[in-house]
Formats: C-alpha cells, structure tokens, sequence
C-alpha cells in the first residue's frame, strides 16, 4: 500500500534532519520514521533531552497538504492514542500506543484476517524547547486486524499422525488455529493477497513447510538433469522423506501443556502375558505401565516414564517443594510377571532420612510449625528380580524425610532400578562375560576385610556440594570423568589435621586393595584375574613444613586423586571385542592452601576444594592407519571425502561388515555370481553367436 504523496516527502526530510542533527549534537529521534504493524512501537529521543517537551498530533491528508506541526502545546492524548516518555540515561524512551482492541476490526467472529488494513493513519511526534520545534518522528500506522494476536486460538486436542510414516504436518509454522500466522507461507488460512506482504520473508526450511525435500537419488528428481545412462537403475523410486519420525511419535497434543502421559499411555500394546523381552515395558494388571520418574536426554524429569525390562538407571529429579506431588501408593501396586495370569506385588521397606541437608536446599526459615508435618520421598531403590522372560521378585527401599507442611525449598530426589538375577545371592552382579562392557561398574574388592566395598566411588555431590554431606557413585568402565567436592577450613586450621583430612577423604573413593581384571572375576578366589592397585603415596601428608606455623597458610596440601585405568583389547567372543584391565594407579597431587580473605579476614569456615579423576587409558595407543599413496594420489576414491565409496561396491565382502559371518557372505556372493553369468549366457548376443556359428 503506498503512502499518500504529502507523506513521502516529509519522510525524506526527517530522514536527512535525522542523519545530520547527531552530528551537530541537537536532538533527535531514532529512528526518525517508523512503519507501525503493531499496536506498539518506542523510539528514543537522544541529545539535549533538558526541559525537552514531547508531543502527538495525528496527521490529517486534506487536499493533498498536511498541516504544519504545532508546537507548545502539550497533547499526550490524541483519539486511540496515547504517548507515554520514559527517561533513561541521556536520553527518552518515546512509546506510541493503540488504546483501543483490534478486535473491534473484525466484521464477524469467524473472519480470521481482514483483507484490508484494520488502521491507516499518520501521526507525528514532536519534541520542542518551549515553543521551538527541535525534532520530528513520523511514524505510519498500518494495522491489520490479526486474530493470531488478538484472538485466542483453540484448546482442543489436536491428533498428531503417527511420526513413522509421515512428517509432523504440512505446515509446522501453522501454530494458531483459524488464523494466519504471518510469515508462514505455508498456512491455508492466509489468503493470496496476504502472503503477498510477507512473501519475501517466507520461514525456511522444515519449520516453513519444507517437510518433504526431493533428494539427489529420487528418480523423477534426476530425470531432467544430466545423469549417467546407469541412473534409472539405482534410482529409488519410492518417495521417502528425511523427516520421518524427526519431532516425536504421536497420537495426541494438548494445547495446555505437554505432558508425558498425553501420548504414552494411549493405544497400550501389552504382550506381557506371553513373557517380557529386553526394553519391553513391565505392565500392571491395570493394563497400564508400571512408571517410575526418569530423566529423558533433553534434561528433565519425566515422572510417568515406564520401566523396561532389563534396564537399569539411576537418576536424580530436582523439584519444588510446592509442586511435589505424593506418587501413587507403590505398596498396592501388582505387577504383572510376564507369564498367564501371573502377578508380583512390591515388598517396600521404609527408612528415615539422617540428614535432609543432603536432599533439600534453599529452605525458608517458618516461624510457625502450622499444620501437621508430612513425609516425602527423597530416594526410592527398586530391585526386579528376573527369571528367564519373566519377573519373580521386586524389592523396594524408599527413604523418607519429616518435613513442615508449609515448608519451602528445592528437593533433590534419587531413583534407581536395577535388574538381578533370580538366583544371585546379593546385589553384586557381573560387569561383563569375560570382558567388562561399557558402562559397567569396575569391580574391586578388599582383602584386608575391614570392609565388603565391591568398586572403586566417585563423589556424587549435593545441595552445597560440601564432602561431609555428598554421597559416592561407582567408577563405570570405560567413562573418564571428573569429580569433587567443598572441605570447610577455618583461617587457624592446623595444617596437619589438614593434610590427614584431605588424605582420609580422597582414601574413601578408593577403600580396595584389587581391581577385577575381567568382568566376571570371582569375588572368592584371587586368583581368578584379581589386580593389586598400585598407590603413590601423597607427599609430606605426615609432617608440617617449615613455615606451617603462618595462619591461613598451608604447604603440600593433598587436593586431587588421580586414578589411571590401563585397559586392552583381549580377543573377541562369537565377533564381540573383549577388553580387560591391566593395571590401576592412584596418585595423590598436592596444592598449597591460602585463606581467601575479602576486605577483612573473618575467622569464618573457607571452602577448599578437593577433587578426583579417573582416566582410562587403551594399551597399545591405536594410531591412525598411514595414508597409501593411491589414497594420497586419488581422493576421488576416498570413502570419507565423497558421497560415492567405491571401495565398498563388494563391502559384504570386506572386513568392515558385520551383518552376517563371512562364510554366508561369500556363499550368498558366490549364488549371485551364478546368477550374473547365468544371465549373460542366455542374453542376445550369445544366442546370436551360437546361431551363427551352427
């Protein structure tokens, strides 16, 4: 729509005034003209804003002259609008608001967008010392009556098709039921001469509608292009998209909230009664999931997640007291075993928590006991006995903690499954069989018999993450990581105490005397693959340094527990790579300590931080395979440079397949070499030969 003619040339005189009066250092707007499409707009007034008066007038067009702006006369308030001055620092924020609704704009209720503009007007702001004109912001208004933006879209459930088999959607930018949403291209409910305004602007990719891309191997894609005279046969013919199954698998979207239970529990498959496999869902005799809070990979916690058979976790929930929630009552719950009619109840013990410290943080002082106090649970242990595909036994340790009803802070909750065995005598489990697998816990043991510690621990901190209240994990295999924790020293601390404090803690991660070499060593006889670890002793732990005695100094503090893991490659089993440990060392690093003082040193609690690291480290080193010089000479056939590998054209062949065992592969290639010459000798030209030659 094109402005009437007294307006452009306006337009360029305020956009010269605004270029130079910067420079000059007198006042100005900027920008000095906006083009409204909302109901809002700001602009700042920068220069000599002292005893600076703005004002608002509304442009009328008559005759074709606009009318020369007044100055001195205070109008904050002209017909639906309104301004309003903000200062800020060496300047003023200048905001022009709509009073009234666009809904007014709307002839009915079921015209989503009008095809003309709800409002088209002029309006000018001035800004002047006391009757003299100082500065100008034109600003052209041309709003349309958008209902994205002034109605409320619709809160019914909207079914989702299923993300296997085909994209979320046409239109994935059309977010607002019966509207159109601007800049989305792809939304049926914009009209053509609505698109037109924004279809320069069009949203890319899939988010704009691109949700089915043509690739470069589609056959009615490369028809019309240059492509070899083999193309037809290794096109694909049939139309795939790369989106399938990107966003989610659906059946249902609440416009409220998304929540996890919305498209997990509907269309249930249960085929419990007939066993459970590996990541199959245990079911209860509801017919619904047995759920239990996890932590998805976007980060949060997803408290109605169900449990898969054979599949152990252990992850941690932070909440707001305010929002907790008592789970449903898991003593009454009956599970179904995974045989005909088969059924396991929970058996649950409760235990009471020692030290909420450890589990609630940033509580508020009440000064008032009010109501009665309840419990909540701040960690909940399951253990799933199994035998064969079904399940025989499910312990339950649930630890609970006392708290006032109106207590107010952040609580860290544990929750861990773990699947045994039927027929093991405790917990312990194996790590692998005979190599450890990833991800499993390193086994260890002690033969001093002061303790039953079976691995080697990692602190798992929590709420001020001090060492007195963090608790301890298992080192996995394979997994190098990094770990710590806060010790509180006072500025007279005694740097002997010190050093034995720090070398106690960092002794705790590690109170084993061997480590498993295989995953399936045997706890009862040490020779059964059982290494001594090797420990560094940490430096000058027993004896104060010369200048011990300087308060809030001290010298060769153990401050860092280096654990090394040297691990190979020991065969393989039916194709699987084995690893096995070769050797462990711990090794203590020492810091020295100073008191960090502010403005005055306080006799008050410092924190010196205290950490660990396990590194695991392959032997032999695998260095990269030398380049050939066919490599190095021809890239055009290097696999990781080009979309064409033509060194895997018989990559059954070759030793990077793992599908099938070779001797099938070299069967099933030996039948279709068969097959080829086969082929060939019953094709035109050798039955012509033939005829020829008879």
């Amino acid at each position: 729509m094109r402005l009437s003619p007294p307006v452009p040339s306006l337009l360029g005189l305020l956009l010269l005034q605004g270029v130079l009066r910067p420079l000059r250092g007198d006042l100005v707007f900027i920008p000095s003209v906006i083009r409204m499409s909302s109901p809002v707009v700001s602009a700042s007034l920068v220069g000599g804003t002292e005893d600076v008066t703005v004002s608002l007038t509304q442009l009328r067009d008559e005759m074709g002259l606009l009318p020369v702006p007044t100055c001195g006369e205070l109008n904050n308030e002209t017909g639906d609008w309104s301004l309003t001055v903000t200062p800020t620092v060496n300047s003023l924020e200048v905001t022009v608001r709509l009073k009234r609704d666009l809904q007014s704009c709307s002839s009915n209720g079921t015209d989503p967008f009008l095809e003309a503009p709800c409002i088209v007007q002029a309006l000018l702001v001035s800004a002047f010392h006391n009757t003299s004109c100082s500065a100008h912001l034109l600003i052209h208004v041309e709003i349309y009556a958008n209902s994205s933006l002034g109605q409320n879209a619709s809160e019914n459930v909207t079914v989702v098709p299923n993300q296997v088999y085909q994209p979320l959607g046409p239109c994935p930018c059309n977010l607002t039921a019966g509207a159109c949403d601007i800049r989305c291209c792809c939304d049926q409910e914009c009209s053509s001469d609505l698109t037109a305004l924004f279809r320069e602007s069009c949203f890319p990719g899939v988010f704009g509608g691109d949700v089915n891309p043509p690739f470069d191997q589609l056959c009615s894609i490369q028809i019309s292009h240059g492509v070899p005279d083999w193309f037809p046969f290794l096109c694909v013919q049939l139309a795939n998209s790369p989106f399938l199954g990107y966003f989610y698998h659906g059946s249902i979207s609440s416009g409220h909230q998304v929540s996890f239970d919305i498209y997990l529990h509907t269309d249930l498959k249960d085929f419990s009664d007939f066993g459970y496999k590996q990541g199959d869902p245990v079911m209860t005799v509801d017919k619904a999931y047995f759920t239990i809070p996890q932590v998805s990979l976007a980060g949060q916690c997803l408290y109605n997640a169900p449990v898969a058979f054979l599949q152990n976790f252990d992850v941690q929930c932070v909440t707001s007291l305010e929002e907790y929630l008592e789970r449903d009552g898991i003593t009454s719950a009956k599970i179904k075993n995974g045989a005909m009619g088969g059924i396991v109840t929970p058996k649950v013990i409760y235990e009471e928590a020692t030290d909420l410290d450890r589990f609630i943080t940033n509580t508020e002082t009440l000064l008032s006991t009010g109501p009665a106090p309840r419990n909540v649970n701040v960690e909940e242990h399951y253990i799933f006995r199994w035998n064969n595909n079904t399940i025989s036994e499910i312990n339950v340790r649930i630890i609970r903690a006392e708290i006032n009803a109106q207590q107010k802070g952040i609580m860290t909750q544990r929750f861990t499954v773990k699947f045994l065995s039927y027929n093991s005598g405790n917990e312990q489990e194996w790590s692998g069989n005979p190599g450890y697998q990833l991800g499993k816990p390193v086994r260890a043991l002690s033969t001093n018999g002061t303790n039953n510690v079976t691995t080697l621990h990692l602190w798992y901190p929590a709420g001020r993450s001090l060492c007195s209240t963090a608790t301890l994990k298992p080192i996995l295999f394979g997994e190098s990581v990094l770990s710590g924790c806060l010790l509180e020293v006072g500025i007279n601390e005694n740097c002997t105490k010190l050093r034995e404090n720090a070398v106690e803690l960092l002794d705790s991660l590690v109170q084993v005397t061997h480590v498993a070499m295989r995953g399936n060593s045997d706890y009862n006889d040490l020779s059964d693959g059982w290494l001594e670890i090797i420990r560094v002793d940490a430096l000058g732990a027993g004896a104060d340094p010369p200048d011990s005695n300087v308060s809030g100094i001290c010298l060769d503090v153990p401050a860092q527990l280096n654990i090394r893991i040297l691990f190979s490659d020991a065969g393989a089993v039916e194709g699987m790579t084995q690893q096995e440990i070769l050797g462990v060392e711990t090794r203590f690093s020492s810091v020295t300590w100073q008191f960090q003082c502010g403005l005055t040193c306080e006799d008050k609690a410092d924190l010196f931080p205290i950490g660990a690291s396990v590194q695991f480290i392959k032997i032999p080193a695998q260095l990269p395979h030398p380049l050939t010089r066919f490599q190095i000479n021809f890239t055009e056939y290097d696999c990781n440079r080009n979309e064409v590998c033509w060194p895997q054209l018989l990559y059954p062949l070759t030793q990077y397949y793992r599908g099938e065992p070779y001797s099938q592969c070299v069967a099933k290639s030996l039948l279709l070499v068969s097959f080829i010459i086969l082929a060939v000798f019953l094709s035109n030209p050798w039955i012509r030969i033939h005829k020829a030659n008879s």
